[in-house]
């Protein structure tokens, strides 16, 4: 008979702390802001393909703000930064200017950038593996 060694179980990650996460939240708040204009310049150049890049993006940033903090909140700060972009984008100014021209790609981009973060919120969070 042979033995098989057993590896021991990864620990897991600590819970990050209080003011860890409020700095997560906002660096994921920054990172939506940022991601929100990218998206918004490369949706419109590179259609469809700009699109599809942007939107996977988004989704990736708000997935990753719900694993990186563990919380709903998390995907609610990145979402919020990104909505704030995407928002002041599309407002146009009083000499007539704006970077969305009123398209199809900018409303699937704007619509399915908020449809993605209502899913990532309402995700189920896997529980924390214990030793």
């Amino acid at each position: 008979m042979s033995a098989v060694k057993q590896t021991p179980a990864p620990a897991p990650s600590p819970m990050p702390s209080p003011a860890a996460r409020y700095v997560w939240y906002g660096a994921l708040f920054v990172l939506g802001v940022l991601v929100g204009l990218a998206g918004s310049l490369v949706q419109a150049a590179w259609f469809p393909g700009g699109l599809l890049l942007a939107l996977l993006a988004t989704t990736g940033l708000f997935y990753g703000g719900l694993r990186a903090t563990g919380t709903q909140i998390g995907v609610a700060s990145a979402a919020g930064g990104w909505l704030v972009a995407v928002i002041l984008l599309s407002v146009g100014r009083p000499e007539g200017d704006g970077v969305f021209g009123g398209g199809t790609g900018e409303l699937i981009f704007l619509f399915g950038g908020m449809a993605i973060a209502v899913m990532c919120a309402t995700m189920p969070r896997l529980p924390r593996p214990t030793p």
